[in-house]
């Protein structure tokens, strides 16, 4: 949420941020809203100023003026209720549409209207170059009796999937690697509820907007959680924590649940795009300082791109434009993995700084030991890996021309310090 003070004095800087990220806000409409709740809580002071004004100076005042005083009185407390009402009808209206405007981005964030206009930073790694002709994932996967899709779709509709075996030990592998990792760096790891209130999707800025991609538990009033960022940005909501709290570091390792409404194509085939995977996710939360936020946005990003490092898998990291910024982030870099499949890079990470948008959405403090001030913190968040999507360039990556498939070093200890998965003929679909 914006500060509504921040809009007053800069309108036309908001109208731009909306336009720019493609969300259609009416700034005017909000300010004029605005205007009249001030309007009717700064004559609601007065009146009530009026109204021990003369209930004071009622004894003192002859009959007749008594009278007339009372009837005065009683003409306030008409028109006090009648603006109490109009403030009653107007402020749930004016909170929603506060909740709508998106946060202006950083300067040096592209211009751009979609995901196709996000600029390149960097490249990391080598391409392999095949000397067979490979195979994509899902086909690796069936031949190791890794990958079961035919009867994840039985059982649970299209877009799901059943990791067995060998295939269910290397995304474990995986996930478990990157949460030692972030341990080892010093992050707190914690295991989070999956099941979230409409007030912590709203306070961390997922609703409104995100409603039709969450899976909504209607009965009670409950949503699935897409990303653990949730539970974990929230986690401290409605609190002011001291200074020397700061920053705090979590990661945690959570189921994650998206409907995906509208994906189509090339996306929906095999591991890319599902309705439930496992994600490691990271959050920062610290002071209200610009170059904070700055600093440990490039932690977040760094943190994620060692993972991938470790793993040896090339990818390029990409400033999001404008149009692919979601209402509260001013500013994100994706991580994208190269699938040979896909034959090009594709998202598997996104590191988001979102200044004091979330923070001041759930009402997240901390004192500030000298001024002795509240101040809203700041948030960041990115994903450290994300099951099975990172399996498509594992397996497609490290596979061999008999059908094997190299694990990559790092994960080799979670397996039992095996160096290969490999084909076993007949395999049973049991």
């Amino acid at each position: 949420m914006i500060d509504i003070k921040q809009i007053r004095d800069n309108p036309e800087k908001f109208k731009k941020a909306a336009k720019d990220k493609n969300f259609n806000v009416d700034i005017e409409r909000l300010l004029e809203m605005d205007s009249a709740l001030r309007y009717a809580k700064k004559r609601l002071q007065d009146l009530s100023t009026e109204k021990n004004r003369l209930s004071k100076s009622i004894p003192k005042r002859s009959e007749n003026e008594k009278q007339f005083a009372l009837a005065q009185l009683t003409q306030l407390k008409r028109d006090e209720t009648q603006l109490q009402e109009e403030i009653k009808q107007l402020k749930p209206v004016f909170d929603e549409w506060m909740l709508f405007v998106p946060q202006p981005a950083d300067d040096d964030v592209p211009i751009g209207k979609d995901d196709t206009e996000n600029v390149e930073i960097r490249r990391e790694g080598e391409i392999r170059k095949f000397d067979f002709e490979p195979k994509d994932h899902v086909q690796l996967g069936l031949a190791l009796g890794i990958i079961d899709i035919e009867r994840g779709v039985k059982l649970a509709g299209t877009r799901n999937y059943i990791l067995k075996g060998d295939g269910a030990l290397l995304h474990w592998a995986v996930l478990r690697f990157a949460i030692d990792y972030m341990v080892d760096k010093g992050y707190v790891p914690m295991s989070v509820p999956l099941l979230m209130k409409d007030e912590t999707m709203i306070g961390t800025g997922f609703f409104p907007g995100s409603e039709d991609q969450t899976y909504r538990m209607e009965k009670d009033q409950l949503n699935l959680v897409g990303t653990a960022e949730v539970p974990l940005t929230a986690y401290r909501m409605g609190e002011v924590l001291s200074a020397e709290e700061l920053p705090l570091k979590y990661v945690a390792l959570s189921s994650c649940f998206r409907r995906e409404a509208g994906a189509a194509g090339k996306d929906t085939y095999g591991l890319y795009r599902i309705h439930q995977f496992d994600k490691v996710e990271q959050v920062v939360i610290c002071q209200n300082s610009v170059e904070e936020s700055n600093k440990f946005h490039d932690e977040i990003l760094a943190n994620a791109e060692a993972v991938m490092q470790a793993l040896e898998l090339p990818y390029r990291v990409a400033n999001v434009c404008t149009g692919d910024l979601g209402r509260g982030q001013v500013k994100k870099f994706d991580i994208e993995a190269w699938m040979p499949s896909r034959g090009n890079y594709c998202e598997t990470h996104s590191a988001s700084k979102f200044y004091e948008f979330q923070a001041r959405r759930m009402n997240l403090r901390y004192k500030d030991p000298t001024t002795k001030k509240n101040h809203f913190c700041h948030t960041l968040n990115n994903t450290v890996i994300a099951s099975p999507r990172i399996l498509i360039p594992i397996l497609e990556l490290y596979q061999n021309a008999d059908g094997s498939i190299t694990i990559p070093k790092p994960l080799r200890p979670y397996m039992n310090g095996r160096e290969k998965l490999v084909p076993v003929p007949h395999r049973s679909a049991g």
